[in-house]
């Protein structure tokens, strides 16, 4: 029952023939809250590696940044600067755009993790506290997304990978976790 109403109520892929005799909509209600937390998710990150990258935004730029993660332990800080601004510029407006959504998702995932794992998980869930709440929505939501595909309102619409499930939700998860495995390893 519960897997009937997921591939009813999930959207339907360009190439996908129509359900229940009907056609397919050109978008539907499911498709626009998709574009909305893409949207909002996406730039929002997007604007978040800005920061680190170029110091707009109200963000540091790249050498005071270098110069945190250094701090942090990430050695060389200004390299790994580089990467967390990239992964959350590249990955924020690949996730706006569902454009490449599960790698967009996983450059996310990755870089939630190592916040988690190096800055918030030491203060509990409460962001109030400092803590890994706002990381864990991130992740969360760039998961999502991935397993449910970013809607007919995206890019990856035009491609195979545009249509989600799980193999793009395990993508997602094992590139991003690999990658902040890699990262913290280094």
């Amino acid at each position: 029952m519960i897997t009937k109403l997921m591939n009813y109520y999930r959207p339907l892929a360009a190439t996908e023939p129509s359900v229940r005799g009907r056609a397919p909509a050109r978008s539907s209600a499911a498709d626009a809250g998709l574009l909305l937390i893409r949207l909002t998710v996406g730039l929002l990150m997007a604007g978040h590696g800005s920061q680190k990258l170029f110091g707009i935004l109200g963000g540091a730029g790249l050498t005071d940044t270098g110069k945190g993660f250094a701090a942090l332990g990430y050695q060389p800080g200004k390299l790994f600067a580089v990467i967390g601004g990239l992964s959350e510029f590249l990955g924020g407006l690949g996730l706006a755009l569902g454009l490449l959504t599960p790698l967009a998702a996983a450059a996310l995932i990755g870089v939630m993790i190592n916040a988690m794992v190096t800055v918030t998980g030491a203060h509990g869930l409460w962001e109030t506290d400092g803590g890994v709440e706002y990381n864990v929505c991130i992740a969360l939501v760039a998961l999502g997304i991935a397993a449910l595909g970013p809607g007919r309102l995206a890019l990856d619409r035009f491609f195979r990978w545009g249509t989600g499930g799980w193999p793009h939700a395990a993508t997602a998860l094992a590139l991003g976790g690999l990658g902040a495995t890699i990262a913290l390893l280094l």
